[in-house]
């Protein structure tokens, strides 16, 4: 799809709407959800489904999933449910097998957005929403192209609609990072799996060691 062409396909589905109709939306954590509630709460009848086997430790996923209860009571979202299946972090190592050493945005992020987007589909599917979407496109290091991507696919699959999105433009990241201020959000410096908390403290290092270099050649 061309550039700008998802949020566009967004605008048309939502200027076709008829009244506020059930939408499941996957979330990964509140800095990525808050600017994305802003603009769609007002269009469908949201439900939260926290669903990220990906996140390590278990201390973390936790985290990311109380800080997500929180912002939804004090950004005055109450009406919004917050459903959060069976933490089970095997179902993303078997989804992973074989693409350890694969980079970040490589083909194990491909394995890890079809994983909660199909399980997002399913649950759509099995308990009457029309609509489901994912937050995930708000971040600028995610594929929104493999993203909407594996959403249609996911829809057409199970038999319900995926609101196409790249919730990241028209200042949508920029608000989330204004919204995560505003709150006193926790904003996680890693997208969530252990590999990519691997990479995040390498690239650490790798600032650090900079540093220190930069400094002694002063």
């Amino acid at each position: 799809m061309a550039q700008g062409g998802y949020t566009k396909e967004m605008d048309r589905i939502i200027a076709s709407l008829e009244g506020r109709p059930r939408l499941l939306l996957h979330a990964c954590c509140a800095p990525c959800s808050s600017a994305v509630l802003e603009l769609l709460d007002r269009h469908f009848e949201l439900t939260i489904f926290y669903y990220n086997p990906n996140i390590a430790p278990d201390e973390e996923y936790h985290r990311r999933e109380q800080e997500l209860e929180c912002f939804l009571e004090q950004a005055g979202y109450p009406h919004i449910t917050l459903i959060e299946p069976e933490y089970d972090p095997a179902e993303f190592y078997a989804a992973a097998r074989g693409l350890e050493q694969e980079p970040e945005k490589g083909e194990r992020c491909t394995a890890c957005y079809k994983l909660r987007l199909e399980k997002t589909a399913k649950y759509a599917a099995e308990n009457g929403f029309p609509w489901f979407t994912t937050t995930l496109s708000i971040s600028p290091v995610k594929d929104p192209v493999r993203i909407n991507s594996i959403g249609s696919e996911m829809a057409e699959k199970y038999g319900v609609s995926f609101l196409t999105s790249e919730f990241r433009k028209r200042d949508g990241y920029k608000r989330s990072l204004e919204l995560s201020r505003e709150y006193g959000l926790y904003r996680q410096d890693y997208c969530g799996c252990v590999f990519s908390k691997k990479e995040a403290e390498e690239r650490k290092k790798r600032t650090a060691a900079e540093k220190a270099k930069t400094g002694e050649d002063k």
